[in-house]
């Protein structure tokens, strides 16, 4: 694998790193927008169902899972190196719209487009990173892909502090930075090299399927739907939340009585923050060597009572506190590092990208219906009223992810190929459940 930057070989960690990138940028997008929705909103004059429309139709919801549902067996058709050639560039598009945006038709616009970028990015990192990486050290490879997503909001959120007195052109002004973080991006992903493991299926005939038996494929082996069904409780009802916190977690700040700006900034920050620590201590140097289950289990857990005590506990600053470091931990250790190292692992590589834009649909698209009513449902019922829903879905991501975590740690993609299909000439394969 090479790219050259400067001199020298981007290679290994490098090319991780390059790769990983994509996550920064969804969640440096989400962040851009969490922050700019009000002063759009006051700028446009724009009612609750506006705002809900503009996050639904976003990286975070709706524009991430088009782009997750073409990108993904775009992917497996044409190759990884084949999403990354043009996903940016569409990218930059969007977020100059954004930038330069004089209505709620253009800024809407900007959002579908970074969004659609998004989907189509992120599947195709957490593909290419997994089927890259040594076998033993997967997991340490694949977070980091999860350590620039928690990035992202970490500075995102510190921008929009610094930003705070400018109003919106501050808010323009940090959509610019993700323009210039996508194009130094793109340029130093030019010379990668394409994933080995898509390379030789694609030159082994009995590898070769058009765009739509691949898909076929991909829904019609018992393998594929259950691996699917267990993926999507663990990260879609998991997301159904966080992708409310992303985009509305200032909304929810006011609802509990922190209405100070820039201290619900500072609060994100320290949410993020420790999803970053927890990212690299707990997930990268943990998952490939302690128990992949009780790992999963400890970070669910911990999301579960961090929301139990915003929702329910008094609204005061320790129980502020314990929020930020307990979700900000869990989403270190929780549901989406795993989702990133068990959709690359569950899934053959013909059907690999393929399905993880199904499952990123799915997830964007529950968060996207509610991103709609969100806003407003909080305004009327409040976030005590919320949740049981929220609870919900994590307890029910927790309970998943646990009981039916698989058992892959260690091995190598191919080994992990071989015992849930058989040999790749065999029409039935081996069927084990996830």
């Amino acid at each position: 694998m090479g790219v050259r930057f400067g001199s020298e070989r981007t290679t290994g960690w490098r090319a991780t790193i390059a790769v990983a990138m994509s996550n920064y940028i969804e969640a440096g997008s989400i962040i851009a927008i969490a922050t700019s929705l009000s002063l759009w909103q006051e700028r446009f004059g724009l009612d609750d169902l506006a705002v809900g429309l503009l996050a639904a139709l976003s990286a975070n919801a709706f524009g991430a899972a088009a782009g997750a549902a073409i990108g993904g067996p775009l992917c497996d058709r044409y190759g990884r190196k084949f999403i990354y050639t043009y996903d940016l560039l569409l990218y930059m598009l969007g977020v100059l719209l954004a930038v330069f945006a004089t209505s709620f038709g253009m800024l809407l616009t900007a959002f579908v487009l970074t969004g659609i970028a998004v989907g189509a990015g992120v599947t195709a990192s957490w593909t290419y990173i997994a089927e890259e990486a040594p076998h033993d050290k997967r997991a340490a490879h694949v977070g980091a892909a999860q350590l620039a997503w928690s990035i992202g909001p970490t500075l995102g959120y510190l921008l929009a502090v610094v930003a705070a007195p400018f109003g919106l052109l501050g808010s323009r002004l940090i959509f610019l930075h993700l323009f210039v973080v996508a194009a130094v991006t793109w340029w130093v992903r030019r010379g990668l090299a394409e994933s080995t493991l898509w390379r030789d299926r694609k030159d082994d005939p009995s590898q070769q399927l058009t765009f739509l038996s691949s898909v076929r494929g991909l829904f019609s082996r018992r393998t594929n739907l259950l691996a699917m069904l267990f993926l999507f409780g663990v990260y879609a009802l998991w997301n159904a939340v966080a992708g409310q916190a992303g985009i509305f977690q200032p909304r929810v700040y006011d609802a509990v009585g922190l209405t100070s700006v820039t201290e619900q900034y500072l609060l994100q920050v320290l949410v993020w923050g420790c999803t970053s620590v927890a990212t690299y201590f707990g997930f990268m140097l943990l998952a490939d060597r302690v128990s992949r289950r009780a790992l999963y289990c400890a970070g669910a857990a911990l999301g579960v009572l961090a929301w139990a005590a915003l929702i329910y506990a008094p609204a005061n600053t320790a129980t502020l506190l314990v929020f930020a470091v307990g979700w900000g931990v869990s989403s270190g250790i929780g549901a989406q590092a795993f989702y990133g190292l068990w959709a690359s692992e569950l899934f053959a590589t013909r059907y690999r990208a393929s399905a993880q834009g199904v499952l990123f649909l799915a997830a964007r698209v529950l968060v996207g219906l509610l991103s709609v009513g969100f806003p407003a449902l909080l305004t009327q019922i409040g976030l005590r009223g919320l949740g049981t829903l929220i609870l919900g879905f994590l307890i029910a991501s927790l309970l998943i992810g646990t009981v039916w975590a698989p058992r892959t740690q260690g091995k190598s993609l191919q080994q992990i190929e071989h015992e849930r299909y058989g040999t790749p000439e065999s029409t039935g394969g081996a069927v084990v459940s996830p």
